[in-house]
């Protein structure tokens, strides 16, 4: 059964307390904690000038929740001029270290609320972000959040939408994916989630996402609480009450 934002709230009678079946929480950054797709807009297309091409809106939804690698292939795909895979790499993390470390960092709505719940239940719970280990030390450093397991670009082979970071944080974290729900705000973060077999709540910022059987879409995490994960994992993998 699919669940709206509207009907989140339905959720949280399921299971509430230490019966339920949730063993973790999963948590995307880019989008999902922080709004930080404004920033990569800016250094893509900071980087694009250099290179002698044009970059919109289009082009940066192309690369929602991509890692570096499809994001230097589909940037050097466009340029008008050369430059190594390496070079330009270093000019997306270097801008994007710079600018997390010295602007406004916008937290998300309910973000750290959520995550206080989560960390106060005892419950395990992991960040799971394609970016590079730079950028994610910046933001957490910058949002003075610590998770006990943080898998991110450099840690896997195959980044999203492969299953491979949320197979790697739930055998980190010692659970099992079908009772763990993932927040993720990107198409290729939910893809991820799902084919990992976790649970997934989806909360879209710069690319839609529809509904579809057993996956909760919300409009901020404002309108979650660990009432309403506990009855998502308790709902069963349909979906179904």
């Amino acid at each position: 059964m699919s669940r709206t934002g509207e009907s989140a709230g339905s959720l949280a009678g399921l299971a509430d307390g230490p019966g339920s079946a949730l063993q973790a929480v999963l948590f995307d950054m880019d989008g999902l904690l922080v709004d930080s797709e404004p920033l990569w807009f800016e250094v893509e297309s900071a980087i694009m000038a250099r290179l002698g091409g044009t970059w919109s809106p289009a082009d940066q939804e192309a690369l929602v929740g991509g890692s570096l690698q499809r994001s230097l292939g589909y940037l050097l795909a466009k340029a008008a001029r050369p430059a190594s895979p390496e070079m330009v790499g270093r000019w997306m993390i270097d801008g994007m270290v710079e600018l997390l470390g010295t602007r406004p960092l916008p937290v998300m709505p309910g973000a750290m609320e959520l995550l206080a719940e989560v960390m106060a239940a005892g419950l395990p719970y992991a960040l799971v972000t394609s970016s590079e280990l730079a950028i994610m030390e910046t933001v957490l450093a910058r949002l003075d959040a610590t998770f006990p397991v943080a898998v991110c670009g450099a840690d896997v082979r195959r980044s999203k939408p492969d299953p491979e970071p949320y197979l790697l944080a739930a055998s980190r974290l010692g659970i099992e994916p079908g009772r763990s729900v993932v927040l993720e705000d990107s198409p290729n973060g939910v893809a991820a989630a799902e084919a990992a077999g976790c649970r997934v709540v989806a909360v879209p910022s710069v690319v839609p996402i529809s509904d579809a059987p057993g996956r909760l879409v919300v409009r901020s995490l404002a309108q979650l609480s660990l009432a309403t994960l506990r009855g998502l994992v308790a709902a069963g993998p349909t979906g179904a009450d």
